[in-house]
């Protein structure tokens, strides 16, 4: 079942402006695991996730990692 999560529920803003996701994700049939991080511009399974930062995001939790299907303005 797709759910709605806060951006900033799924991942955490770092002081240096990159983002790192907080659980596991699942986008486009890539894995990122938390501790990992991306800056501004760079793309990870095609998206950009700081152009999505204020978005809600459309997901499915399956075996504790989100696999995500989109994102909405909330």
């Amino acid at each position: 079942m797709v759910n709605k999560y806060k951006f900033l529920d799924v991942f955490t803003e770092n002081p240096d402006g990159s983002l790192s996701p907080r659980v596991s994700i699942l986008v486009n049939g890539i894995t990122f695991n938390p501790g990992v991080s991306f800056g501004r511009g760079v793309s990870f399974g095609g998206i950009d996730f700081h152009q999505y930062k204020y978005f809600d995001i459309a997901g499915e939790m399956i075996n504790n990692v989100l696999i995500v299907k989109g994102f909405f303005k909330n």
